[in-house]
């Protein structure tokens, strides 16, 4: 034999795995449409013809929206941020890389066939994108809402080689796809379990087993009914009063006198309410958000009541920092945010409205007819220079950005207030819309941000409003906003426990 013969067995080229992969891939296609599932019949080709153009998630996201939870309502977005996502993608650049042609429908029953058949090309497959996409932002934000829709999408995306338009490795490449979308919008966008406050500083408080010395006002104007019945049945010995916002303030007097626990829930304002009260009565405070915003509750990490019943049963809580300001011998606190300019004639036109058409229709209102009027700048001394300020903002806290979402706090603890202003000049509408945009990112003769310990203001005109937590009050003169680091302990539930 000829050294020169090389009996070697050449190494099969990609063009033969690729026809390899082909072929197994129209067998698999084959052998499902020999498949006769009881009852798929009547429902897969009307499931598939229902998610064309995204219209059965769309109603998938409102269904889930209009369940009123937060952690629902962030599922859908996300969901449907991802869907969009992925459709972008699939349409985009999908379909034009790989022009492979639509399956042959004659091993496919008639009775499976879709009445009018897709255009486009086979590779890959934009309903199992979108089905994926969407299951896969649902179940970051919300595990549960995810085991809900993957049985519907799951459905959606066998629909497509059940009723012959598109082979099993078009729904394996667009499912993929659909999950990686939605792992790109949770990477400009974190979902809230990936930003919890941290769970320090920690601070005893009472175990509640059964909520024995818990005693819980509640709004009634904010809609807590549902909530107050469910606490109840975990917390059998909790004592609840429910009041009118006007009685707010004397029946948390009269429940700090014996509570060991003082509970809120409300909105925003109720809940300043009663930090204030756990303040100066040295109590723990334990929050179920009951209105429309609840922005202490919820970067607090206090979503609902389940949320709430955990902390107080396992003896969870923290301690966060209060903003105060005070103005001459008048003062308050504030849990969230407080600001003069402009805002707090917004929070004034909202109030006035909101009782009529609703709180989120009255925000918008209000702030159409605030930006619209020709008003003057808010005139204070700050720091060695007199100057026109449209808006000045000061968080209890750092507020952060998520992607292009509103800005939200990590840290309830941080020792900082986060001061936004607006300066004054022409076009106010431009400087407040430029400032929101830009956040704490930059610095310009319109707008600046500094996070301080301490505020001064002098020379603010008589008669200027000052909002704080949703309430609005007049100051003039003096007015001095500061922090009083980790004041008031709270209920939350902690991480990995």
């Amino acid at each position: 034999m000829s050294p020169d013969v090389d009996l070697t067995l050449p190494k099969p080229g990609r063009h033969l795995v690729r026809d390899r992969l082909l072929a197994l891939d129209s067998r698999l296609f084959e052998f499902a449409a020999e498949q006769h599932w009881p009852g798929a019949e009547g429902v897969l080709p009307r499931l598939s013809r229902s998610a064309n153009h995204g219209v059965l998630w769309f109603a998938t996201g409102a269904f889930m929206a209009a369940s009123r939870t937060p952690r629902a309502r962030r599922a859908a977005v996300r969901g449907l941020a991802s869907l969009s996502l992925a459709s972008l993608t699939i349409n985009t650049l999908g379909k034009r890389s790989v022009r492979r042609p639509r399956p042959l429908l004659d091993p496919v029953p008639l009775v499976r066939q879709l009445k009018r058949q897709p255009i486009t090309t086979s590779f890959p497959s934009g309903h199992s994108a979108s089905a994926a996409a969407f299951l896969t932002g649902v179940a970051l934000e919300s595990p549960a809402w995810g085991a809900v829709v993957a049985p519907v999408a799951w459905s959606v995306a066998l629909s497509r080689v059940y009723t012959g338009v598109h082979f099993p490795s078009d729904v394996l490449a667009g499912a993929a796809l659909g999950a990686c979308a939605a792992y790109a919008v949770r990477g400009l966008v974190p979902t809230r379990a990936q930003l919890r406050p941290p769970a320090r500083p920690r601070a005893e408080v009472p175990v509640l087993t059964e909520g024995e010395g818990l005693v819980l006002v509640a709004n009634t104007a904010s809609g807590t009914a549902d909530r107050v019945r469910t606490l109840l049945d975990v917390l059998p010995q909790a004592e609840v009063v429910q009041c009118q916002p006007g009685q707010v303030r004397a029946e948390l007097e009269k429940a700090a006198d014996h509570a060991r626990v003082l509970g809120v829930c409300g909105g925003d304002g109720t809940v300043n309410t009663a930090a204030e009260v756990a303040l100066r009565h040295g109590l723990p405070l334990a929050v179920l958000p009951g209105g429309t915003l609840n922005h202490f509750a919820y970067d607090l990490g206090v979503e609902d009541v389940r949320d709430l019943t955990r902390a107080l049963v396992r003896g969870q809580a923290v301690r966060v920092d209060v903003g105060q300001f005070r103005c001459g011998v008048r003062r308050g606190v504030f849990l969230n945010t407080c600001s003069l300019g402009m805002y707090p004639e917004l929070v004034r036109e909202r109030d006035r409205w909101s009782h009529r058409i609703g709180a989120w229709p009255a925000g918008v209102l209000a702030t159409l007819r605030v930006l619209r009027t020709d008003g003057h700048p808010l005139e204070a001394r700050l720091g060695s220079s007199t100057r026109p300020l449209w808006l000045l903002f000061a968080g209890n806290g750092t507020y952060h950005r998520m992607g292009l979402t509103p800005g939200r706090r990590v840290d309830l603890a941080d020792g900082v207030l986060d001061v936004r202003v607006v300066h004054g000049g022409r076009r106010p509408t431009v400087r407040l819309l430029a400032a929101a945009v830009a956040g704490p990112l930059t610095r310009s003769p319109a707008h600046a941000a500094v996070q301080v310990g301490r505020l001064r203001l002098t020379g603010v005109a008589p008669h200027s409003l000052l909002a704080y937590d949703g309430e609005v009050t007049e100051v003039e003169g003096e007015v001095t906003l500061e922090k009083l680091p980790e004041a008031l302990t709270v209920y939350r539930p902690l991480p990995g426990h």
